[in-house]
């Protein structure tokens, strides 16, 4: 260890003990604060920040029972429990070091002392000192990640039939383990209905975790499930922690499923089954506690097609299954969607709250919303930031229905304007294929991630 590290405070009423001690640790120690009277202990922990304290058990002469040191150890630790203390006896008696360390000091060392005993035992309180700062500030972090994996800007907002059945089958779900799949179209919510059945689990103060299946590559499958060890493969250059492991205790949601391969699918069924997953490049399975919670676009009949998804797999899987429903068959939950939409974004872009007129809350309510509650989400975005009227008018939404039928091939374009080329081409790729993502991103030449951004960009 070098001289830049460890803070010490040695406490004790014999002047050359402190004499001793400054010289002693100077030359080992960044900082080396003396103190003669324990009285001026609380200032001196409020000024500096100490790692190991060198603490007296006895001041004042004729004192030799140990209660004035026990009685400033305790004070100390309610101060910071992180702090560690040595305790100096001149007497080693053996019951008062034993009640030191019940009520919290790390060590002691005996007047008078070896200098290397000194040394070794105060590097070793540094060095804990910092490992108990370190968990400390680990423990406050995973919370934070904890409480902000279970918080979302968006809410469920519906008190339509449908919505209010998703609702009772969540909560009758929720405060069990068992394993829930969400099927529903693209944009629908399914992980806010996941996060919301972990919000009311008993498992509400653990992580919930997330993965979208569809945008991990095969060959990344097991390393970013299972974890893997450093050198496992080209690239591994540490060890990393798998989702499976990350979760531990909490929720595991897996998104796009149905899109899964049925050889990963194996991979996959082996886990949930066995609770234990081995790390790429590992000999050594880890158990593991999670719940899971899956979704997907594809439709129930797919499902139960054995070529393209595991029945075994889909029976650990959809212990209780919950459709949620597209906006079209809840239209009375549009209006006040758009109407959460558009206070959340004005505050977001600095923007006056306005009312929605009802030319265009007419506008709203009779569209298709093809992309759900996603598109919605986006086309009161864009109408936030354009708008200049008082009010949200219908032309503010630029809503453009498409006039061929959903599963009409793009015909000869009446425009040659390349925008809205690509729009019509994805809008017709996305009713092609029912919505369904990855077919329409496949057909379409694109990546998951790029079709995405440009359903963003369009308003789609």
């Amino acid at each position: 260890m070098g001289i830049e590290q460890g803070h010490i405070l040695v406490v004790d009423d014999d002047k050359d003990i402190l004499t001793a001690s400054r010289l002693l640790l100077r030359r080992k120690f960044a900082e080396v604060v003396l103190c003669s009277n324990p009285g001026e202990i609380p200032d001196l922990l409020a000024a500096h920040q100490f790692d190991a304290i060198l603490l007296d058990m006895n001041f004042g002469p004729g004192e030799s029972s140990g209660a004035q040191g026990l009685a400033w150890l305790e004070q100390i630790l309610a101060f910071d429990p992180n702090l560690v203390v040595v305790m100096i006896t001149a007497h080693g008696g053996v019951d008062t070091v034993v009640e030191a360390m019940k009520r919290g000091a790390t060590d002691f060392v005996a007047k008078p002392w070896q200098n290397e005993k000194v040394i070794a035992t105060l590097s070793a309180a540094v060095e804990l000192h910092q490992r108990r700062v370190e968990a400390s500030q680990l423990k406050q972090t995973n919370q934070t990640l904890v409480e902000a994996s279970i918080r979302s800007a968006d809410q469920i907002i519906g008190s339509s039939p449908a919505m209010g059945e998703v609702l009772s089958l969540v909560a009758r779900a929720a405060p069990t383990d068992a394993n829930v799949m969400i099927l529903g179209e693209n944009g629908t919510g399914k992980e806010l209905i996941a996060r919301e059945l972990h919000r009311q689990s008993r498992r509400a103060d653990k992580v919930f975790i997330s993965i979208d299946l569809g945008a991990i590559s095969e060959s990344l499958f097991e390393s970013e499930l299972f974890g893997h060890k450093k050198g496992a493969f080209t690239g591994a250059n540490e060890d990393r922690l798998g989702r499976f492991q990350a979760a531990n205790g909490g929720t595991l949601f897996l998104d796009e499923i149905g899109n899964l391969a049925l050889h990963l699918q194996t991979k996959l069924l082996t886990a949930l089954e066995q609770r234990v997953v081995t790390p790429v490049g590992s000999d050594r399975g880890q158990k593991v506690d999670v719940r899971i919670v899956c979704a997907t676009n594809v439709a129930r009949s797919e499902l139960a097609d054995e070529s393209r998804f595991r029945q075994d797999l889909l029976f650990r899987l959809n212990t209780v299954e919950i459709t949620v429903p597209p906006l079209r068959e809840r239209r009375e939950d549009i209006f006040p969607i758009a109407a959460h939409f558009a206070v959340v974004y004005a505050r977001k872009y600095a923007k006056p709250i306005k009312p929605i007129s009802s030319s265009a809350r007419t506008a709203i309510e009779n569209y298709a919303w093809p992309g759900n509650v996603r598109a919605l989400r986006h086309a009161i975005e864009r109408a936030v930031i354009l708008s200049t009227n008082e009010e949200f008018q219908a032309s503010d939404l630029q809503l453009n229905e498409i006039e061929h039928d959903r599963n009409a091939e793009v015909g000869q374009p009446q425009e040659l304007n390349l925008e809205q080329l690509e729009k019509t081409t994805i809008e017709a790729a996305l009713r092609k294929h029912a919505f369904n993502i990855s077919k329409a991103s496949k057909e379409l030449g694109l990546t998951r991630a790029s079709l995405y951004r440009r359903m963003e960009k369009h308003g789609l």
